[in-house]
This record gives structure tokens, sequence and C-alpha cells, in this order.
């Protein structure tokens, strides 16, 4: 079996798909290596096992797929289910998410172990607005740990290495509105000095390049509607850019149907706030990914640093995105504090790509650079544990709830058992 960009097989002896509780507890008390799978878009082995994987999308945990608290607005999930299965029933009970990743595709529970984040001066990580989880452990037993919970800063982002989590508690929001304007032709120069000013002109904002080109080639504004017209921002016109006459795909050259509707035209929040919509193949599928997230102070700096790699990794992109998260408490966050975040979407040549990710990080590391933990990278797997000032504590969790390492496969043995 192979993962969602078939650059990876994982290396499992088979998969299972439980359909209840019981059956998913046998399998992680009776198996000496368990790990779950989500929707298969890592890009890196942080979920690989050389045992067996469960895939929860059949699982029936005997309550709702989806339940929305009416008094506190949280939202509890089956955790095998797409964010794009669950935002219509969240809009249907008036609440929504504050933030949505660039494709509704990938699983509650796998990008929320892995810090993914869509993109917001305001919005955290989709890790960010968890506030309670259930897990089964390596006993077979359910545990519950919700926010306030000594251990729940280390149980969020925790790269499947604590338990199997089968249920989700999200924090929601009242429904709202966001309407989609891109932009064309603004400037590097008027990027770099204004970078705080452009990621916050809107209530989500993605700048869209591949490093080499003579001006940024475009960006993305996603405001919210509370008026039910609202306004395009105005700065990126100010600063020379002008508005898109046609919709726009991320890659160059590709027809946006796949895309979320642009020209300004207001839609529910979760038609919106992602890139790519739900019945569509997102991006190109034949890629590989990377990301890295800043302290927004070295923002500027680290585009610079980018821009000057551009001749070397320009022709290896497909196209790269700068974005911003809000910071959270979470121990293994990428984004401890409000960050910038570098995305790169590279062509499927693994080899070119690993010969040029050293000199990258080279460039971002100085800066306080936390490679995504499901992504690609070169960063060695035992220098990781340095960046995160709780990683101990967390080992120590893992240790706790996993002594036998049922949990353990991938880079997370390496990080574990360094």
């Amino acid at each position: 079996m192979k993962n969602w960009a078939a650059n990876l097989t994982y290396s499992s002896a088979r998969t299972e798909r439980p359909r209840t509780l019981a059956e998913l507890a046998g399998i992680v008390a009776g198996e000496p290596r368990v790990r779950a799978l989500g929707s298969r878009h890592s890009f890196s082995d942080v979920a690989d096992t050389t045992g067996v994987h469960v895939q929860l999308d059949l699982l029936d945990d005997g309550r709702p797929a989806l339940e929305v608290d009416a008094a506190t607005g949280v939202a509890s999930v089956r955790a095998g289910l797409r964010y794009g299965d669950v935002v219509a029933g969240l809009h249907a009970h008036g609440r929504a998410l504050t933030a949505m990743a660039s494709l509704p595709h990938i699983s509650v529970a796998g990008a929320v172990a892995t810090g993914t984040h869509g993109s917001g001066d305001g919005t955290r990580s989709l890790a960010g607005d968890v506030v309670g989880l259930e897990l089964v452990t390596a006993s077979g037993e359910t545990l519950t740990l919700r926010r306030g919970d000594a251990d729940f800063p280390g149980v969020v982002v925790a790269l499947g290495a604590l338990g199997v989590v089968t249920r989700v508690e999200l924090a929601t929001v009242p429904t709202f509105d966001v309407r989609q304007d891109v932009f064309t032709g603004l400037s590097w120069d008027a990027l770099v000095e204004n970078l705080d000013a452009v990621m916050g002109s809107a209530y989500s904002v993605s700048v869209f390049t591949s490093w080499f080109e003579p001006d940024v080639r475009m960006v993305w504004c996603k405001s919210r509607v509370d008026d039910g017209v609202g306004a395009a921002p105005a700065l990126l016109t100010e600063l020379g850019a002008a508005p898109a006459t046609g919709a726009m795909h991320p890659l160059p050259d590709v027809a946006a149907v796949a895309c979320t509707e642009q020209g300004g035209v207001p839609g529910p929040w979760f038609e919106r706030l992602p890139h790519f919509r739900l019945d569509f193949t997102p991006s190109l599928g034949e890629e590989l990914q990377s990301e890295y997230l800043l302290p927004r102070a070295a923002g500027p700096d680290a585009v610079r640093a980018v821009r000057a790699l551009g001749d070397r990794l320009g022709p290896l992109l497909l196209t790269s995105e700068i974005r911003t998260v809000a910071g959270d408490d979470l121990w293994l966050s990428t984004a401890p504090g409000d960050s910038l975040a570098l995305h790169f979407t590279w062509k499927q040549d693994w080899p070119a790509v690993r010969d040029a990710l050293p000199e990258l990080e080279a460039a971002l590391l100085p800066l306080g650079a936390r490679p995504h933990w499901g992504k690609l990278f070169t960063v060695p797997v035992t220098d990781l544990p340095g960046l995160y000032p709780r990683f101990d504590d967390f080992a120590a969790l893992a240790d706790r709830l996993d002594p036998t390492g049922t949990f353990r496969g991938g880079y997370v043995s390496e990080l574990l058992e360094r």
C-alpha cells in the first residue's frame, strides 16, 4: 500500500479496518506493533509500521459521527472522518471551524496529529482547536483527555505515538461567510517590505510563488463577510498588485476547476477557506511536499533567504506557498508562537529534491525553522528533539502510555529510541 502521492510504500504486514471499538481494542492489545492511518496524505514515513495498520473510516463507536453541544458549541467527531465529511454538518448546526487546511480531503485525526494548518494571523493550526481526545492505548483501554488535564498539551500533536485516536472534540464558532479574491503582479520588494501587512490583509492569506519569478505569482485573500457583501482588501492594489482576471489554480497552467470559488463571490466558510473542492483531486497528486515554520519576526529574512535560492529551487518546484499560523501551547506543535509557514510543492523527483533540501534547511534552520512532521526534510531525526523544549516530557508520556512501543514505527521510532 502506498501513500496519497505514491512516493512511499508502507512497510506494514497488513491493514485492518475495524468496525467497532471492541474490534479495534482487540487488534491493539493483540499485536506487537500497530499504527493508525488516516487519509495517507503524509509524504514521510511518520505513520509507518512493520506491524499492522488500522484505518478508522468504517469505525462506528456507537455515537453519531458528528455531535454538537448546543451549550458550548464543542463538536465531537469520529476521528477517521475527513474534514470535508464534517464541515457541512457543522454548518447545518450553525457552527464553523476557525480554520481549514488547503484541502478538505485529510482525516481529522491525522491532520491534528501532525500539526497541519491553514492560514491566517488569528488562526491556529487545526490541532489548536482541539479541546478533547479519546484514544485506545496499548492495553486496549480507552483514554479520554480534555483541555485542562496535565497531559493534554502532549497528546494532541502526538504523531500517533500514544495510541489510536477514535474521537476528537473541536471548539467551534458561529458560522460565517467568506469571499475569496486573487491578486497578481505583487513585486518582491513590496511583499518583503510589507510582509506582515500583506499577510494580515484578510482573514486568511496565501502567497504563491516559485521564488525565481520577477514578481510574486499571486496572492489569495479570503475575507470574512459579515455584512452579506464584504469587500476585497485594498492593500494589494495599493501595493501595485491587480485583481486576477479569472479563476486561478495554485499551480501554473492548470485549470482552476478543482479550486474553491474565487472572484469575490461570498459563500460558506467551508467552501472558501480550503483551496480545493472535496469532489476533485487536490493540487496535482503526483508531487512531493516540504514545509518549514518560522517565528514571525524571522519572516522577512526567511523570504529573502529562499528568494536567494530561487534559481536552485525553482526548476524543482510546482509551486510554493507562504502562510501564517497563530501560536498554540502544544508540546510538539510546529507553531509554538505566531509563525510564518513556507510550503514547497515539488515535482516528483526525490533524488533532486533530496539534494536541494540541505541548502534550503541551511538557510532556514538558523532562523528557527521547524519542519512539518508529515512532509519531507533532511534534518537528522536525532536533531528534531532539540527544536522542542517539551520533547523530553513528550517522550516520558509516550513511555508511560505505551511502555512496550506498540505505536512506534517509521521515524517516530528514531525520535523516541535515540
